[in-house]
């Protein structure tokens, strides 16, 4: 079944469109996992990994999109008090290192780092900061953000990916903040003849997608276990790339904790019946879209995170969870309220700072999985209130 779009093959980046079109006229259709891998992650000309207009700015108020860490310091400064606590439960060991992956324009480490130099100079005397970005476009943002700590021996490492880090090396915590949402997916539809997968074509000269069998058996596999009474016309993504990564994490990390944060859903709230038509969106100047074929490689793609896959996975790999709340809840069990009485009412500050707690915004709408391994029943400050999760992302809930 194949479905045309109708738009150009050549809307979008010129280079990174024509390197798309070369391979499916070499090998034939794709899967759009790796249209999507392609758009965002091309070496050269992937919406990541290629510099931004001179006047313009992939993440950011002038950007496409904007993160927590954008509106205002309190998230890093609330993670600062969170990764102390989790130091004391590890013995306060040397180094207790943080690796953040995906860390964005570097405001988040930069804001971590400022908030443990004031409050916590016994954990910053010991901390070991890595960043693992492949971007060299964004490395040189980060660097610029994080020049005041450069010069401090054994603070700041950046490396390309995980592969880079030794296995069980890593005593601290591993920090993650709108990354996942950014993973290729695969995408999926329910048809008459069951779950096919959305492969990508061109066709006189334009993009359209096809619908195939699965591209693999562990994407028919993890399909089959989500399915329970989608209709046909169903369409939904289902992330193999997170599963992958959490895996890798487990294996690096030796003692310690995992702090995931990123908007998304349980499984049972994901995969609903009613939500027919998936959760992929396309992101270009604070505006969305559902169109992948629009402005290839000059707009970002994103669907919601699989939080109950996440953990029922580290579960399976020696990664216990910890706890799953909300980005309000997290916020306010690490004394956000006394965070907030430092600023002056009605002031831009004191404004930026609520946007992150809006419940009806991004206070709900990002969620925190925390996950630990050789700890043992921790409890930690920012998972003291869990709002009606319950046991929803027990490994035997996502079986």
């Amino acid at each position: 079944m194949t479905v045309n779009w109708g738009l150009s093959v050549h809307t979008g980046h010129p280079e990174l469109v024509a390197a798309i079109a070369d391979e499916i006229a070499a090998s034939g259709p794709i899967p759009f996992v790796r249209f999507m891998e392609l758009a965002l992650y091309h070496p050269q000309f992937g919406y990541y990994m290629r510099a931004p207009e001179p006047t313009s700015e992939r993440i950011g108020w002038r950007g496409d999109f904007y993160t927590s860490s954008d509106v205002h310091p309190l998230l890093g400064q609330a993670l600062a008090k969170q990764a102390e606590q989790m130091d004391r439960l590890l013995g306060r060991p040397t180094p207790f290192t943080v690796v953040e992956m995906g860390p964005g324009k570097g405001l988040l480490a930069r804001h971590f780092l400022s908030a443990c130099r004031r409050d916590f100079q016994d954990l910053f005397e010991r901390l070991h900061y890595v960043l693992i970005d492949r971007s060299p476009v964004m490395r040189e943002v980060q660097h610029k953000n994080l020049a005041p700590w450069l010069d401090r021996p054994n603070l700041l490492t950046w490396v390309d990916n995980l592969e880079t880090i030794a296995p069980h090396s890593v005593t601290g915590l591993f920090l993650s903040n709108e990354l996942i949402d950014s993973f290729p997916v695969n995408r999926i539809q329910v048809t008459a003849n069951g779950v096919e997968e959305l492969w990508v074509d061109s066709h006189n000269g334009q993009f359209v997608e096809c619908l195939r069998p699965p591209s693999s058996h562990a994407l028919a596999d993890h399909a089959r276990r989500m399915h329970t009474d989608w209709p046909v016309g169903y369409r939904t993504e289902i992330n193999l790339h997170a599963l992958n990564w959490i895996k890798q994490v487990v294996q690096l990390l030796d003692r310690g904790f995992v702090l995931t944060i990123d908007y998304g859903h349980t499984a049972q709230d994901l995969y609903r019946s009613d939500r027919k038509g998936g959760t992929f969106l396309c992101y270009s100047r604070h505006s969305t879209n559902e169109e992948p074929f629009l402005r290839v490689g000059e707009q970002d793609m994103t669907a919601h995170v699989d939080f109950t896959s996440l953990a029922r996975t580290g579960e399976q790999h020696g990664l216990h969870t910890t706890g799953f709340t909300n980005q309000l809840s997290f916020l306010m069990g690490l004394g956000v309220e006394h965070m907030i009485e430092q600023l002056e009412q009605d002031s831009p500050a004191f404004k930026a700072a609520i946007h992150l707690l809006r419940p009806n915004g991004m206070g709900t709408t990002f969620k925190v999985l925390v996950q630990h391994k050789n700890v043992v029943n921790p409890e930690l400050d920012g998972l003291k209130y869990k709002p009606f999760f319950g046991t929803s992302l027990s490994a035997q809930s996502a079986a």
